[in-house]
């Protein structure tokens, strides 16, 4: 480009017309010396002409040997490194064994039913005048179809689908907005297998340990399944949580499987190393064992009830009791708690005659363990709390746990007073500090386009729909509620503030989005409870703790 500008000037004198390069020789020059001086004209042309051809055909080598230096040292470092990717390989192929024979055909099967999905509504679509739609052309990784693989998958895939919904920063957001619909669709095990495992990890007969187990289960998901039953001897209701038979071969399985991709990615392209892809793969294995870890579970509740007792909130909420006497790595006996769910409008209503004081309660408690807790519970969706017949909050299911540092919280409280306030420049601020860039950020620019997006939110369409249910035996009627559309719209709009954040080269870390996804619970139970509070602003909600410090000052 250079040099056409170059010849679009008439820098160069060996590119101007014939005409004009006799008229100036012949105003320097008499007729008479023409032909000599065109003679040395000619030889310092060719001159000329030889040493830019040189000088091209020297900076064409410099160019040339600079990419082999280039490739040469990439080639070296890829050589350096495939010992240790080989010893990797080898290494999980042992940790794996022979279970990753059985998930590779259950997973060709998968992708055989899915695929055959795809070719019936591919021949559907052919006779279709309008085209083919953006999901069939992407065949199965287009994100429907691809999680319709992850369910199909089984326990592994539909908690990375879960993860991928939960982590707008780290996944494309058409992804991230389809696996919202990943559900956990999980068949029964039946009960015999269930008293089995009782037995081999209790160590001694069941009827020893519980009076009674009830052989229909409360709740059954990929990972786990829950039986209601009573303690022998304090005859004490409690809930037992059964790890399912081979879910621990079949995670490590999957996830060795995908930690093998995700490091023969970054070997192929090593500019996959900078997206940091196998530490993400890394951190989803460690989170996903946690997960299957019920000491791990049980450690989380047992922090959780300390923080309540140290903050004297023990009246207000709680969470299970732990029986750890009867607790092991694949079984959690856990205090039965009775209560509904925060969406169960009419129970709540005979339970406390004012549900916004119950939910401001469920607020403050939830804000308070943030940074006074060592964890804070990031799934309270409405199976995980809930309204106890004493009128208080129930905290359940700690599987699922976050951990946010104090300047990430700090940056946090000021995005979150910013949105109640509409300051759009400390909005931008306060994302600019939480978000890890190396790039100077354009700050009322972004404000500018902050602005842009959250004025869209006074436009949510919210829908209420109650739910009413008649019992068989009495002529008791139930009622429930939900939000719907609402939530998909929030999300929306938390991805366009990710994607207009990444625009501007932020990159936020994962506590952001789990303590986005808890606002969204919550935003749809004020709607419900109280339409009236308004969640960041009421001066009896305090997001900002100033307890914090107390509780973990008290126990390090």
């Amino acid at each position: 480009m250079a040099a056409v500008s170059a010849v679009r000037g008439g820098r160069w004198p060996v590119f101007q017309h014939p005409r004009r390069r006799r008229q100036m020789g012949a105003s320097i020059s008499p007729a008479s010396s023409s032909s000599a001086m065109g003679s040395w004209g000619s030889l310092r042309l060719r001159k000329q002409l030889s040493f830019r051809s040189n000088s091209r055909g020297f900076s064409l080598f410099a160019r040339y040997s600079q990419t082999q230096d280039v490739f040469s040292s990439r080639f070296q470092d890829r050589i350096e490194n495939l010992p240790k990717l080989v010893e990797d390989i080898v290494q999980t192929s042992i940790n794996t064994g022979p279970r990753g024979a059985l998930r590779m055909a259950q997973g060709i099967q998968a992708v055989i039913g899915v695929g055959g999905e795809w070719l019936s509504d591919l021949s559907k679509s052919t006779n279709s005048a309008d085209g083919l739609p953006a999901q069939l052309q992407l065949g199965l990784l287009s994100p429907f179809y691809l999680r319709r693989l992850f369910e199909r998958m089984g326990a592994t895939y539909i908690k990375l689908g879960q993860f991928i919904a939960s982590a707008p920063t780290l996944f494309p957001p058409e992804y991230v907005e389809e696996f919202q619909n990943c559900f956990d669709r999980a068949p029964t095990v039946p009960f015999n297998e269930i008293k089995a495992i009782l037995r081999e990890e209790l160590g001694r007969p069941i009827e020893s340990v519980y009076e009674y187990v009830d052989p229909t289960p409360i709740a059954s998901a990929s990972i786990a399944q829950v039986h209601g039953a009573r303690l022998k001897g304090s005859q004490e209701d409690v809930v037992i949580k059964v790890l399912k038979p081979g879910i621990e071969d079949i995670l490590v399985a999957d996830l060795n499987f995908v930690y093998v991709v995700a490091r023969l990615l970054e070997f192929l392209n090593p500019e996959l190393s900078r997206a940091s892809l196998v530490g993400i793969v890394k951190d989803i294995r460690e989170s996903m064992l946690e997960e299957v870890d019920f000491q791990k579970e049980a450690a989380n509740i047992e922090a959780f009830r300390r923080y309540l007792e140290a903050m004297a909130l023990t009246q207000q909420a709680t969470a299970p009791k732990v029986y750890y006497q009867c607790s092991t790595k694949r079984v959690l006996t856990m205090q039965r708690l009775y209560g509904v769910p925060l969406t169960d409008l009419d129970t709540i209503s005979s339970l406390v005659s004012s549900p916004e004081t119950s939910l401001i309660t469920a607020l403050n408690v939830w804000f308070g363990s943030l940074l006074a807790c060592e964890t804070f519970h990031a799934d309270v969706h409405a199976g995980n709390l809930w309204l106890l017949r004493d009128g208080r909050i129930g905290f359940l299911d700690f599987g699922i746990v976050g951990q946010i540092s104090p300047k990430t919280w700090a940056a946090m409280e000021v995005f979150l007073e910013s949105i109640a306030t509409e300051e759009y420049d400390a909005m931008a601020s306060a994302l600019i500090e939480m978000g890890a860039t190396n790039t100077n950020v354009d700050s009322r620019a972004f404000a500018r386009d902050l602005e842009k997006i959250f004025s869209s939110i006074k436009d949510l369409d919210t829908e209420v729909v109650i739910a009413t249910a008649r019992g068989t035996n009495t002529t008791a009627t139930a009622v429930s509620a939900n939000v719907i559309v609402d939530e998909r719209q929030m999300n929306a709009l938390f991805l366009d503030v990710v994607r207009v954040s990444e625009s501007y080269g932020l990159k936020f870390p994962r506590e952001f989005a789990l303590l986005m996804k808890q606002l969204l619970y919550f935003d749809r139970y004020t709607r419900l409870l109280a339409p009236n509070l308004n969640m960041l602003q009421d001066q009896r909600i305090s997001i900002v703790s100033n307890r914090r410090s107390n509780y973990r000052n008290n126990y390090r």
